[in-house]
């Protein structure tokens, strides 16, 4: 079976939860943590750190159960001082939580565009609190899994223009899907310039590879450094320099300076030019 391009392009999100965890761990010092995905509606906890038992492994977790679950159905902070002694949860999964030793509890929802996509929770064995040193700290990577899953879902949705392109291949030139291409390209290399994740923006420079067609570059074609590309990109839309700044977070005066180069290396005298001469030698869609 041929592999869907955000398979095989897009990191795993588990890592995400996995590294923020451990991230908060090594900052605080205290406390046990765990998190897990939400595929449509159902949690499932997969990731843990401090952890001494496998009772919480794999555990599913359904909308208004327990404390996730209750995190979940309200899209917003649950924490509990005594688990097994609050009236304000249900108590499906007391005996997974028996089995950890834990009592204290808190679980946060990490939400893209208004919706839970994963849980992140910290707990104590003693009934005492989880402390707002730990709370700072997971909300703060809770925020920043968000940003990262919605950066990755507008990838997801413009590498799907890929699937578009092949299908369309053998079919004579559409002037409209070649701008639509051209304009996704030159989204994706904005992303990747500004994510956070060295793993996704190397995935997207993969597909924006293939976008170019850098393979099939012209023979003798010179070489432009991943910067010029960038920048050529987001003038080819018809981007100012302070709009291509803003896009690549650089300055105006450093997005001038790489045109200047391009242009030098392409023997033209324009910024139409330089795009005009990039597509003829297949640097750019």
């Amino acid at each position: 079976m041929t592999a869907r391009y955000n398979d095989v392009y897009r990191p795993s999100d588990r890592d995400l939860l996995k590294r923020t965890i451990r991230e908060t761990a090594a900052r605080t010092g205290s406390a046990v943590f765990f998190a897990g995905l939400v595929n449509r509606t159902e949690l499932t906890i997969t990731e843990f750190f401090g952890t001494t038992t496998h009772g919480l492994k794999n555990l599913s977790v359904q909308p208004g159960e327990g404390v996730g679950g209750r995190a979940l159905s309200q899209a917003r902070t649950v924490g509990v001082a005594d688990y097994f002694d609050s009236d304000s949860i249900t108590h499906h999964h007391d005996d997974a939580v028996r089995i950890e030793g834990l009592r204290t509890m808190v679980a946060l929802p990490i939400l893209v565009d208004g919706r839970a996509r994963c849980i992140l929770y910290a707990a104590t064995r003693e009934r005492t609190s989880i402390g707002e040193c730990v709370v700072t700290e997971l909300s703060a990577g809770a925020s920043r899994i968000s940003r990262e899953l919605a950066i990755r879902d507008e990838v997801d949705h413009r590498v799907s223009i890929l699937r578009v392109v092949q299908s369309l291949a053998a079919e004579p030139p559409d002037r409209n899907l070649i701008e639509t291409v051209r304009l996704a390209h030159a989204e994706l290399l904005s992303v990747a310039s500004t994510t956070t994740d060295p793993e996704l923006a190397q995935r997207i420079l993969a597909v924006t590879a293939r976008l170019e067609g850098s393979e099939a570059a012209s023979a003798g074609a010179p070489h432009l450094t991943r910067r010029e590309t960038d920048v050529l990109a987001q003038v080819a839309l018809g981007c100012s320099y302070a709009e291509t700044g803003k896009r690549l977070s650089l300055k105006a005066v450093t997005v001038k300076s790489y045109m200047q180069s391009i242009m030098v290396k392409l023997d033209v005298h324009s910024r139409a030019e330089a795009v005009v001469a990039a597509r003829r030698l297949r640097l750019l869609p």
